[in-house]
């Protein structure tokens, strides 16, 4: 049976929350946060270095569901970046047993929405991307697979195990070990594109 939280306002309860995104995003707590990238690789305390930690990974990320988190974009500083000078929230709001939904909020856009799928292969990432009447976007359900090597505090997922041939981009997912910083990671090529810190902000 599915979980979900289609009640909850991300924006409005987030917004209320004592420590607003706009403190927590200053330098020195963007500092702080910065600590926490242990989701890069070989940077994985040696706790975490789990054979293979999709499974409780998958289980510690649907524990989540019904929470929101607010979050800044800390790479790159380019004030042209679609994500800067934007609210960016993510929202826990449907979880199974297969698969897990996490609706991607920049600013008043609505469109994105990250799914962590189960397969009999392994976990799956895709992007779900929708216009505003909820028709799909020309490009969507774009992701990756997870390899074997990550932990269960952090996964990637490549492109290239997906689409031979395809752009070898590599998601990152990561959640610290108290649940309370989600980070999102773009590689492309092995070199950085884009990366947002989240700090949990409520309950739905």
């Amino acid at each position: 049976m599915s979980k979900t939280n289609p009640s909850a306002s991300v924006i409005d309860t987030c917004r209320s929350a004592p420590s607003s995104i706009e403190a927590w995003s200053a330098p020195a707590s963007l500092a702080r946060v910065a600590a926490t990238f242990a989701f890069l690789p070989g940077l994985l305390p040696a706790a975490a270095q789990a054979k293979d930690g999709r499974g409780q990974f998958f289980a510690t990320l649907k524990s989540l569901c019904g929470q929101q988190f607010e979050g800044v974009l800390v790479y790159p500083k380019d004030p042209q970046h679609d994500f800067a000078g934007k609210r960016l929230q993510a929202d826990f709001a449907a979880c199974s047993e297969r698969q897990i939904k996490m609706p991607f909020q920049v600013g008043a856009d609505k469109s994105r929405t990250w799914i962590i799928i189960r397969t009999p292969a392994g976990l799956a990432l895709q992007h779900d991307h929708r216009h505003a009447d909820g028709t799909p976007d020309a490009v969507t359900m774009y992701g990756g697979m997870a390899s074997t090597t990550g932990s269960t505090l952090s996964q990637s997922y490549y492109t290239a195990r997906l689409v031979k041939g395809a752009a070898t981009k590599v998601w990152s997912i990561s959640i610290s070990a108290d649940g309370t910083i989600l980070t999102y990671h773009l590689e492309r090529n092995a070199q950085p594109r884009a990366t947002v810190v989240f700090k949990h902000c409520s309950a739905g």
